[in-house]
C-alpha cells in the first residue's frame, strides 16, 4: 500500500462526494463518501454536506487503517465560477452559494482533522482535463482540453503538459448558434443551455418524448425511438460546434470527454468526433475527440492531482 495519499474532494450540482487517492491516480473504494447538493439547498446546508463528506472520507480511511501522517494533501474540485486568489465559488447551478467563501469552510475542518498539510482548491473543469492528461485516456498529451457533459458542461485545458487553472476552460459558456435551450446565467444560446443533460431531455420533451431523466433517454435511444435519436444527433452537432470553436482558439490535440451524459448513446463521441472532422480549418479538423477513460472516478483522481501533481499547476498568482 502507497504511503501517500490525497484527501480527494470533488464538488458538483447534485453531489458532493471525497475519498483517498494515491499517487498512482488510484481510488481507495473503501474511503468513498458522498452527500447531496443541489440548487435548492441553503449556503448552510450545502457546507454541512461538504463537512460531512471530509469527515467521512477521513473516518473511513482510518477504519481502512490508513495511517494519519501518509495523508499528504487535500485536493478540491468545485463547479465553477471560481474566484481562486479569493477562494470563492458561485457556482451556476448552486446559487446559494454566490462569492461564497467555500475555501475557507474546508481550511477550517482540514486544520481540525489534518493539520499542516495543503490545500489545493480548483474548479472542476481543471480537475477532468488533469485527471484524463494523468492517467485518462489524453495521457501525455502536450495540448488538450478535457470536457464533461453531465448535469452541467465544464472543461479545463492542458498546455504544454502543463494545466490552466482559473475559469480558463468553462466551455459550457461558450456561445453557439442554430440551438436555443432553457435559460442559463441570462441567455438561452450556450453550449450548457443547450446541450447538458437536463436540457437535452427538456428539448426531447418539447419534442413529444414523454420520458423525464437521462437514463430513459438512453434506453430510448438503444430502443431506435426518433425523438431520442434526433436529441443524440442534435446533442453531437451543438457539443462538436463547441469544441471547433475551441480549437480554432488553441492549437489543441485532443478533446477527451467524460460525464455521465456523454454515455447517453454509444457512439456519441464518434458523431462529435464526425462534427469535428468536417471543420473547414486543417488545424480544427484534426483534432481528436476521445472518451476520457476514467468513468466516474475522473473528478476524485483530478481533485487528487492537484495534490500529487502540484509542479504542473502554475504558480500562486
Amino acid at each position: 500500500m502507497t504511503d501517500r495519499w490525497a484527501l480527494a474532494i470533488d464538488i458538483g450540482g447534485t453531489k458532493v462526494e471525497g475519498a483517498l487517492v494515491d499517487d498512482r491516480g488510484a481510488v481507495l473504494g473503501a474511503t468513498r463518501c458522498r452527500a447531496g447538493t443541489g440548487g435548492e439547498r441553503s449556503a448552510a446546508e450545502l457546507d454541512t454536506s461538504v463537512v460531512q463528506v471530509v469527515d467521512g472520507a477521513l473516518d473511513r480511511a482510518a477504519a481502512a487503517g490508513v495511517a494519519e501522517d501518509s495523508i499528504v494533501g487535500v485536493g478540491v474540485g468545485v463547479a465553477g465560477p471560481i474566484d481562486e486568489r479569493a477562494g470563492t465559488v458561485s457556482p451556476i447551478n448552486l446559487p446559494a452559494w454566490h462569492e461564497h467563501p467555500l475555501r475557507a469552510v474546508i481550511a477550517a475542518r482540514k486544520a481540525e482533522r489534518l493539520p499542516g498539510v495543503p490545500l489545493e482548491f480548483h474548479r472542476d473543469g481543471v480537475a477532468i482535463a488533469l485527471a484524463a492528461h494523468w492517467v485518462g485516456a489524453a495521457h501525455g498529451v502536450a495540448n488538450m482540453i478535457g470536457m464533461v457533459i453531465s448535469t452541467g458542461i465544464g472543461g479545463g485545458i492542458i498546455l504544454d503538459g502543463r494545466v490552466v487553472t482559473g475559469n480558463a476552460g468553462h466551455i459550457g459558456q461558450i456561445e453557439v448558434s442554430g440551438a436555443t435551450g432553457e435559460l442559463s446565467l441570462g441567455s438561452r444560446t450556450t453550449l450548457e443551455s443547450v446541450a447538458s443533460g437536463p436540457h437535452t431531455v427538456a428539448w426531447a420533451r418539447g419534442q413529444g418524448w414523454p420520458g423525464t431523466t437521462g437514463e430513459e433517454l438512453a434506453a430510448a435511444f438503444a430502443a431506435g425511438d426518433d425523438v431520442a435519436v434526433r436529441a443524440v444527433e442534435r446533442l453531437a452537432a451543438l457539443v462538436g460546434q463547441g469544441v471547433c470553436s475551441a480549437a480554432a482558439l488553441l492549437d489543441i490535440e485532443v478533446v477527451a470527454i467524460g460525464g455521465g451524459f456523454s454515455r447517453v448513446a454509444p457512439d456519441l463521441i464518434d458523431r462529435i468526433g464526425a462534427h469535428v472532422a468536417r471543420h473547414p480549418l486543417d488545424y480544427v479538423s484534426r483534432v481528436r475527440v476521445i472518451e476520457a477513460g476514467l468513468e466516474d472516478e475522473a473528478p476524485l483522481a483530478g481533485a487528487a492531482a492537484f495534490v500529487h501533481l502540484a509542479d504542473r499547476l502554475p504558480a500562486a498568482r
